[in-house]
Order: C-alpha cells, then structure tokens, then sequence
C-alpha cells in the first residue's frame, strides 16, 4: 500500500523541493516506487525532472501533454464536469527507473478559492463536495496505477487551502527547516496551524456530504516523521559559529514548542518510535550543509547531488578530489534519511 508524504513549512527558502526529489530519486534506488507531485505552482519540482531551458517550455509540455499536470487532472473536479477523475500519466526521472513526476501547473492557484469555499461550506454545498478529497483520491489512484510505494508532495510556502488539504490527508509529512531566525518563528507558527488543520479534517471526514462524494474525504491519521535541517555552512566539519546559535534556537522551538502541540493534536509516534529509526535531537531525521556550488551542478544535470560525477561538476585535480568527498558525504546523509523514512512511514 502507498503512503502519502508531504513536505511542508509555511516558511521560503528552506530546500523543500530539492530535499523531495533528492529523497525520491534515493528511494528510488533503493528499489521503491516512487511519485513526486509538484504542488507549488512555481513548478520548481518540475524543473528538476523536465528540461525547461528553452523558451515557453512549460507551455509547450502544457499543449503537447494535456492532461497530464496536477492542476489539468484536477480540471474535471474542480469545473464539476461530468467526468471522473483518472490517474496522472506520469514522467518518468530520467536516469532513475522506478521514479515519476506528476508535473505542476502555473495555475494551480486559481483553485485555491473555491477548495477554500468548499472546505469551509461543503456540508451545505452540494456542489463543491467532490473538492475535498479529489487531490486524494488522485493520489491513490495513480500510486495504485503505478504500483508505487511513496507519493511525496512537494508544497507551497504559505497557508492556503490547498496547502491545508495536502498536509491534512497526507499520511505522513515532514518539515524542512533551516538554522535561521524566521525558521524559528515558522516553527511557532506550525505549532498553531497544524493541529487546526487536523482538526478541521477530523470534522470534515465526518460529514455525510463528504464521504458519500464521488471523491470521499479521507478519514485524516497524519502522523509527524521530523524535521530536516538545512541550508547552513560548515567549518572543520561543524556548523559555523552564527549557525550553531540558531541551532540551539530551532532546537528548542521544537522541543518545548512544536512537539507538545503536535503531541496533543496525536501526530506523533511515541518516543521509542523515533528512538528506534535512529533520530536524535529535536526530532530530526536529518541534518544537511549547503550544497554550495553543487547545487548548480545538480540543477543543470537534472539529477541529486549525490549522482553528480566529474563529468557533471567539471573539475580536475584537487578541486574535484574535494568536491567528490561532498557528494560522497552527501550520498551518506541521504541513505540514512531514506532508511529512516522506510523505518518511520508505514501504514
């Protein structure tokens, strides 16, 4: 059985898109199936498996590939068309078997307002109550298609009603983070929105309205894996000086702020769950420097950084030598990520 992974933090900047693909692309050669779903309508996701070098681009992948983006295949829903939903047909990553895109779509903002209008008056709406669970349903039925194990959900910043929807019925999902000051106001911010989120989604599986739609809304039992840190520099192996002090801030955020209300919403696992998959402080399922030039190289190679090869970064000599010790680091932090979503993520 698939499971459902959103990444999430109503915070910018914090890598959620390449921490989803790196990750996907590892579990992937891991052996699984897996499905990205680019939901944020800056479609960087996107960028990451598709080559948009050239001019209109996007818009030709649109017109010579109908249908096959988040917001097309959402269209018969959301425009009430009588017409079932299908599964995505996918893109395949190139140069890793076992992982697909459901590419975004520019425009998947122009659903926020009549999701938002149905998540709040869809118990007296009759005709917004397919909205709900349609991103869902279209989850489940391409993972089913493709056989895949993980569908991970790569989000937005912000706190819309899209973004609520996509965390609330996940099964699972994490928080990318980094050691900055805005990150620590997110994290208190999180502790706020998250369990609301739940709680609507608690009431709405409720509704008759909802579960006897053509696309029912889920009974929600999301469950917390971590955070990922990241985007920070390093010296002599460690966090530089100013990082580490906002180190210590994020920490303690999640411990004394986070956790408890995450705890009290029933999103996280008991304490020797975590334990036991190997995460240590402030519940962190891992810590990432920044890729620093690599990430260029990983952007224009249309492939993680831990893939990269000479051939791709273009060095010689010591330059390379060092360069080829980061991606090796890099491969190490992302096996270990992987093997502790595979420990945690199950139904």
């Amino acid at each position: 059985m698939s499971v459902i992974i959103s990444f999430f933090n109503n915070k910018g900047g914090v890598s959620k898109t390449t921490t989803c693909f790196n990750l996907g692309w590892m579990l992937a050669e891991r052996g699984k199936k897996v499905i990205i779903v680019d939901a944020d309508p800056q479609c960087n996701l996107t960028g990451m498996v598709l080559d948009l070098s050239a001019n209109n681009a996007l818009d030709d992948f649109y017109s010579t590939n109908p249908q096959r983006n988040l917001k097309d295949a959402l269209e018969p829903a959301f425009a009430s068309r009588p017409k079932p939903l299908e599964a995505v047909d996918c893109v395949p990553a190139p140069g890793r078997e076992g992982l697909f895109l459901i590419p975004g779509h520019v425009g998947l903002a122009e659903y926020e307002v009549s999701l938002g209008i149905a998540q709040q008056l869809s118990e007296s709406v009759q005709a917004l109550k397919n909205l709900p669970g349609s991103f869902h349903y279209l989850f489940t039925a391409t993972a089913k298609k493709y056989d895949a194990d993980y569908v991970l959900v790569d989000l937005s910043p912000g706190l819309g009603s899209i973004n609520q929807n996509l965390v609330a019925t996940a099964d699972f999902f994490i928080v990318p983070a980094s050691p900055d000051v805005f990150s620590v106001m997110a994290i208190d911010s999180l502790s706020r929105v998250i369990p609301r989120w739940i709680k609507w989604a608690q009431s709405a599986s409720q509704l008759d309205t909802l579960a006897s739609a053509d696309y029912p809304f889920p009974e929600p039992h999301l469950k917390f894996l971590g955070t990922i840190i990241q985007r920070y520099r390093l010296k002599g192996g460690e966090p530089t000086e100013a990082f580490r002090t906002y180190f210590e801030e994020l920490d303690s955020a999640i411990d004394n702020v986070l956790a408890p209300a995450f705890s009290t919403a029933g999103v996280l696992f008991d304490p020797a769950v975590y334990e036991q998959a190997g995460l240590d402080t402030a519940l962190r399922l891992a810590s990432i420097p920044d890729f620093n030039t690599l990430i260029a190289n990983s952007q224009q190679a249309r492939k993680p950084v831990f893939t990269l090869t000479q051939e791709d970064v273009g060095r010689r000599g010591f330059v390379w030598g060092t360069q080829k010790k980061s991606i090796e680091s890099f491969r190490q932090v992302f096996e270990q990520l992987a093997k502790r979503v595979e420990k945690l993520a199950v139904r």
